[in-house]
């Protein structure tokens, strides 16, 4: 008898390399993948969303002084909110220190992810510069520390530096951003699961895993 092959379960997924709220749902995400039957069958395909697009290139400024403008919010509140993510995060194995965050512009970043996903290092890619911003206090707009951290999971270093020193990927981070206003996506993270269901932001192992068992039941009906 032929073999039968298995058709895949695609998941795209908009993130910000910046945002807390998706590294608590790529956890919850992946939790519900470990649990799912069919988790070989599962593709990921990450793509490039920009929590503040209007952030000047080479402009470095502390989240905490960020939120504080942003929301016109005292220290205490600022802090406040920011212990009640990092508790959440700690939930889901993770470690934050937000108070060592810098926010940046994320387009290089993103440039980067894009690089990293032609050489199926995607998924990789996206999960260390999330670390890195969260948790190690890294400034994501330095072209030192995008190569390095290029590097580390794998992406040749030289060619690294040769795309953060130019322009390429921008116009596929500006087509992914598009493509999340098309589908009408205004925050993040944000899952589609084979084109047919929508999680959004960082819902439960157990909301994600229901939502995985029915684009399957869907793409087998």
């Amino acid at each position: 008898m032929p073999e039968t092959r298995t058709t895949s379960l695609r998941i795209d997924i908009w993130s910000d390399v910046i945002c807390p709220w998706c590294y608590i749902g790529k956890r919850r995400m992946e939790t519900a993948l470990a649990q799912f039957e069919h988790a070989d069958e599962v593709e990921l395909h990450w793509h490039s969303f920009q929590l503040d697009p209007a952030h000047a290139k080479g402009h470095r400024v502390p989240v905490q002084e960020m939120l504080a403008t942003k929301f016109g919010a005292p220290p205490a509140q600022v802090n406040a909110m920011q212990q009640r993510v990092t508790d959440l995060a700690a939930a889901e194995g993770l470690t934050y220190h937000l108070d060592r965050a810098i926010a940046v512009s994320t387009l290089d970043a993103h440039r980067l992810g894009h690089l990293a996903a032609e050489h199926g290092l995607g998924d990789r890619m996206h999960e260390r510069l999330l670390k890195a911003h969260l948790s190690d206090g890294e400034v994501l707009d330095d072209l030192d520390t995008l190569i390095r951290l290029a590097a580390e999971v794998g992406v040749p270093e030289d060619e690294a530096g040769d795309v953060l020193r130019g322009t390429k990927y921008a116009a596929e981070v500006q087509a992914d951003i598009d493509q999340a206003k098309r589908l009408g996506i205004t925050g993040v993270p944000f899952f589609v699961l084979n084109g047919t269901h929508g999680v959004s932001g960082a819902q439960s192992a157990e909301t994600f895993l229901a939502a995985l068992e029915q684009a399957r039941v869907r793409r087998d009906g």
